[in-house]
C-alpha cells in the first residue's frame, strides 16, 4: 500500500550542508560558505565551532546531522586523512557531493562521483557552479528523505526506546551548540571512588575498517571491570562522546561522573598488535599507570585480562579472582573473538535491516567458530528480536522470537551469570509474548546479576514503569541515568516514567534535556505534546507533534488534538494517515486516538485485535495515560489480566 502524504501540518527544514576542507583551503572556503548562506543554503563548516568546544566531537556530530557531505577536493585535501574520513562518511552513508576547488582529481576511491568544478568560480553566488552545488545538496537531502521513507516503518513491537538503552550506539548526537545540558541534572551527586570510564580507544591501523577491533576492545574492558571488579562503569553512549577528545582529564571526569579514566590505542598491522593503555585519575588529571603491550593479535586475550587487572589491583588494591573466570562468557578462539567485535559494530550502528543482517551472520560466524561463546549467542538473540521486531512479516514472528530465546536460553546454559543472556529471555518472553509474569523474574535475576550494566537496568526501569510499579521505575531510571549520562534515550526513559506518574511539567522538563542533547531524536517531541495535552495547552502541544520526527507518534498526537480542537477533518485526515501508512503494525496507537475522540467501543475492539496479534505496543496498557478513560470497562480490565497485569 503507498504510504499516506504527511499532513499539512508537517514541518520542513532545509537541508545542511557539511564542508569537508584542508586547513589550506580555508581563505577559498570562506566565501564559498557566504555564498550558498546568501543563496539560502543552512551550511555547516568548522569555521562555525565556538572557542572552548571539543573540536573533534563536533565534527563528527555535525557529520551525523548532514544531509549532504560536501568534500571540497584540491591539491591540499588529497593528503588530508581529516577530508579523507569526512569523505568516506559521506560516500558510505550516500550523502557525498564532491567538489573540486583547483582541478584536482579525487583520490581511489571517490572518482565515481560527479565532481563540480569550482576551479573558475570568482565568488558570486549566482555562479552556474553554486546553482550545480545547491541543486546536487538538494537531490542528496531528497534521496536521504526517500530512503527512510522507503525504509520498512519502526513497529511498537519491541518497546519504546528499547534499543537506545540496549546499544547506546551513535545515536546519541549532541546538538551542535547544545553542549552537555543533560549531565548537570546529576551533577552535584558524589563520584564513588570505585568508578571508572573507558574511553573508546584510538585505531591507529591506518585502516579505518579496523575501527570495529579498537573499539571492541574498549567495549570488552568495560564488561570486565563492571563484571570483574564492582565498578560503577561509564556506559559506552556516554564514554563515546570523547572520541578523539582534547578535553582535559577532569573536565571529561566532570561530565561522566567517574573517578578515573581508562583511554588508549590499538595499532593493528596482520598478526602484529600493539594495545597502550593509560589510567587517569579524573580528578587531578594525574595518570596513574602507562601500560603498553606488543603481541601477537591472538594474544588479545591475556592483554585484556592483564588491563582489567591492572586497573581493579590499583584502584581496590585487590587482585580480582573473578578476571580470569569472565573468559567463560567469552572466548580465547580469535576467530570467533573477531566475527563477535564485527557483529557488534554492524548492530550497534543502528542503520535498519541490512546492518542487523550482516550482524545476525557474523555472530553466527563466531558461534561456529566457538561454539560456546556465550556473548555471541546474546547478541544473536538480541538481532534476532530486533529482526522480529522490526523487519519481519506478522505471520513470521513466532518463529524467529523462538530462534532468539533457544539463542539466548543457550548463553544461560553457557554462563550462567551472565546478566544480559537473562535480559534476552525476559525481552523475548515481554515483548513476544507480552507475558509480565513470566518475564518479571528474568529482570530481576539479570538486575541481580548486572547491578552496574546501564542497558540491564534501563530495561529494567522500562519493565517496572510497564508493570505499574512507578517508584521502582524512578529509582532505576536514575541509575541508569547516572551510568549513561550522555544519551539522550535515558533522558527519554525518565520523561517516560515521570509522564506515567502523571507528573507531567517534571516530564516535560526532561523531555527538553534529551532533546537538547539530540534535536532530532525521535520520540521526544510526541511525547512532551502527550504531556502538554494532559495539562491542556492544545496549542503548544500541536507544535510539539507537529515537529516530532517519527510519522507514527506524530500522526497519532495530531488526530488527537485535531479533534480536540474541533477539525474533525483533519483528525480523520491524521488517523487516516497512520492506519494506511502501518496498518495492523500500529493497532496499539489507533486505539490510543479512538480512546481520546470518546469512542470507547471501537478503542476496546482495536486493543481486543492487537491482543490477538500480540502487538507489543500494548506493553503501554497498565500506565498509559491516554488510556485513563478505559479504565473501568471490564474488558479492558480482562485486556490486562491476559497479560499477568491488573
Amino acid at each position: 500500500m503507498m504510504a499516506a502524504e504527511p499532513p499539512l501540518t508537517q514541518t520542513d527544514r532545509r537541508p545542511i550542508a557539511f564542508i569537508s576542507y584542508a586547513h589550506a583551503d580555508r581563505d577559498r572556503i570562506a566565501p564559498l560558505t557566504k555564498a550558498l548562506t546568501a543563496a539560502g543554503q543552512q551550511v555547516w563548516w568548522d569555521g562555525l565551532i565556538e572557542g572552548g568546544e571539543t573540536f573533534a566531537r563536533t565534527i563528527e556530530s555535525a557529520l551525523d546531522l548532514a544531509d549532504a557531505v560536501v568534500v571540497a577536493w584540491s591539491v591540499h585535501s588529497v593528503e588530508s586523512d581529516w577530508v579523507r574520513d569526512e569523505a568516506a562518511h559521506g560516500r558510505d552513508r550516500g550523502r557525498l557531493v564532491p567538489i573540486s576547488l583547483d582541478g584536482t582529481l579525487p583520490p581511489l576511491g571517490f572518482r565515481q562521483y560527479h565532481v563540480i568544478d569550482f576551479s573558475r568560480w570568482r565568488g558570486s553566488p549566482a555562479a552556474p557552479e553554486v546553482k550545480a552545488l545547491l541543486s546536487a545538496v538538494a537531490a542528496a537531502a531528497t534521496e536521504r528523505r526517500d530512503r527512510a521513507r522507503a525504509a520498512p516503518p519502526p513497529s511498537p513491537r519491541t518497546g519504546l526506546a528499547r534499543r537506545g538503552l540496549l546499544v547506546g550506539s551513535g545515536i546519541a548526537v549532541v546538538a551542535l551548540g547544545g553542549g552537555f545540558a543533560g549531565w548537570r541534572l546529576l551533577s552535584g551527586q558524589g563520584v564513588p571512588e570505585n568508578s571508572i570510564a573507558v574511553l573508546p580507544f584510538a585505531n591507529l591501523s591506518g585502516d579505518a575498517s579496523q575501527g570495529y577491533f579498537s573499539d571492541g576492545l574498549s567495549e570488552e574492558l568495560r564488561a570486565r571491570l563492571g563484571e570483574a571488579g564492582g565498578f560503577k562503569v561509564a556506559a559506552q553512549t556516554s564514554s563515546n562522546h570523547f572520541r578523539n577528545h582534547d578535553n582535559d582529564a577532569v573536565t571529561i571526569g566532570q561530565q561522566l561522573g567517574v573517578a578515573y579514566l581508562l583511554d588508549g590505542s590499538v595499532r593493528r598491522a596482520g598478526e602484529t598488535l600493539r594495545v597502550s593503555a593509560e589510567l587517569v585519575e579524573a580528578r587531578t588529571g594525574l595518570s596513574k599507570w602507562t601500560k603498553s603491550f606488543d603481541r601477537q593479535v591472538g594474544d588479545i586475550f591475556a592483554v585484556q585480562t592483564e588491563i582489567a587487572t591492572a586497573v581493579i589491583q590499583d584502584v581496590t588494591g585487590q587482585v580480582p579472582e573473578a578476571t580470569a573466570a569472565l573468559l567463560k562468557t567469552g572466548t580465547t578462539v580469535l576467530a570467533a573473538y573477531d566475527a563477535y567485535l564485527k557483529g557488534r559494530a554492524f548492530f550497534s550502528s543502528d542503520e535498519g535491516e541490512p546492518a542487523d543482517r550482516k550482524a545476525l551472520a557474523s555472530f553466527d560466524a563466531a558461534i561456529a567458530a566457538d561454539p560456546n561463546y556465550a556473548q555471541a549467542y546474546v547478541m544473536r538473540a538480541e538481532t534476532l528480536m530486533d529482526l522480529a521486531g522490526d523487519y519481519t512479516p506478522l505471520g513470521q514472528i513466532p518463529g524467529v522470537y523462538a530462534e532468539a530465546l533457544a539463542a539466548a536460553q543457550r548463553a544461560v546454559d553457557l554462563a550462567p551469570s551472565l546478566a544480559s543472556a537473562r535480559l534476552a529471555i525476559a525481552e523475548e518472553a515481554l515483548y513476544a509474548r507480552l507475558d509480565f509474569r513470566a518475564a518479571r523474574p528474568y529482570f530481576e535475576k539479570a538486575l541481580a546479576l548486572g547491578p552496574q550494566d546501564p542497558k540491564v537496568v534501563g530495561q529494567y526501569a522500562y519493565f517496572m514503569l510497564r508493570a505499574g510499579r512507578i517508584a521502582d521505575a524512578l529509582t532505576a531510571v536514575d541509575k541508569a541515568l547516572d551510568l549513561d549520562r550522555l544519551n539522550p534515550f535515558a533522558y527519554l526513559a525518565k520523561g517516560h516514567v515521570l509522564h506515567c506518574a502523571r507528573r507531567h511539567a517534571e516530564a516535560i522538563r526532561i523531555y527538553g534535556e534529551a532533546l537538547a542533547m539530540n534535536p532530532r531524536m525521535g520520540q521526544a517531541h510526541a511525547e512532551t505534546g502527550f504531556c502538554l495535552l494532559a495539562l491542556g495547552e492544545a496549542a503548544a502541544a500541536r507544535d510539539a507533534f507537529a515537529a516530532e520526527p517519527d510519522d507514527y507518534q506524530k500522526w497519532t498526537g495530531l488526530a488527537i488534538v485535531a479533534h480536540q480542537s474541533g477539525d474533525l477533518a483533519g483528525a480523520r485526515q491524521n488517523l487516516s494517515a497512520l492506519q494506511q501508512r502501518y496498518g495492523d503494525t500500529m493497532l496499539y496507537q489507533q486505539a490510543l486516538v479512538l480512546t481520546q475522540w470518546g469512542d470507547v467501543e471501537q478503542a476496546l475492539a482495536t486493543l481486543e485485535r492487537a491482543r490477538r496479534l500480540n502487538d507489543g505496543g500494548l506493553i503501554w496498557a497498565l500506565t498509559e495515560v491516554l488510556l485513563d478513560p478505559l479504565r473501568p470497562q471490564p474488558r479492558f480490565k480482562a485486556l490486562l489480566a491476559s497479560m499477568g497485569l491488573s
